[in-house]
């Protein structure tokens, strides 16, 4: 509240000077004050603070026999290692003198371009990503609901047909090379990705790799 003192100026003598009367003010800043909290907490209250963003990354189970293992169809396998290399080979890795008698399984090198492992992701992923950008079109011209879209986008990428793809790296790649190889997973429509260990008889190869194309 405000306060407003006044005075009546003296003058009370038969020959005082009248003088003007001054009027002193007092503003209470308090009302002010709960105003300015109460729209302070109410915007605290009422905001929506930034979420963390996070990256889901599926990691296989171990299986309890190794009987269970199954041969993975339509596989991809990329490993990644120091300098941004990045290699993969398709199909199921052999080693040397194993015992299916089939040839060594040789790595080839690509790059996280989009003429490189976007390139290659799209090419393999075609028939998956096809079914998807189709059911993208029925959300837009209202024939499904984005709940209906969400389910059947998931069963499409899940298929047994559909693309795998494997990650794995040594101790010398970066974590941004593990981002980028993501990322283009999520625009090329993988929808069946994991992060798995590297075997020894993979590091060997990779190894000769680097030793065969040393960083310029």
């Amino acid at each position: 509240m405000a306060d407003v003192n006044t005075g009546d100026g003296g003058g009370h003598g038969k020959h005082d000077k009248k003088r003007a009367k001054k009027a002193s003010t007092r503003i209470d800043m308090t009302p002010m004050v709960d105003l300015a909290f109460l729209l302070l907490t109410f915007f605290v209250l009422t905001s929506t603070f930034s979420k963390p963003k996070t990256m889901e990354i599926n990691y296989p189970a171990d299986p309890k026999d190794k009987k269970d293992l199954q041969k993975v169809n339509n596989a991809l396998t990329f490993i990644m290692t120091k300098d941004d290399n990045l290699y993969y080979y398709e199909g199921e890795f052999y080693p040397k003198n194993n015992k299916d008698k089939k040839p060594l399984t040789e790595l080839i090198k690509t790059d996280y371009s989009k003429d490189g492992l976007r390139k290659l992701l799209l090419d393999r992923n075609k028939p998956t990503r096809d079914k998807v950008l189709e059911l993208t079109e029925k959300v837009k011209n209202h024939e499904i609901a984005d709940t209906t879209f969400k389910r059947m986008a998931v069963a499409e990428k899940g298929k047994k047909e559909a693309l795998t793809v494997l990650i794995k790296s040594d101790d010398k790649a970066t974590y941004k090379n593990m981002i980028d190889i993501v990322d283009e997973l999520n625009i090329t429509m993988v929808g069946k990705y994991a992060v798995v260990d590297m075997m020894q008889s993979e590091l060997d190869l990779v190894n000769a790799a680097n030793d065969a194309n040393p960083a310029k």
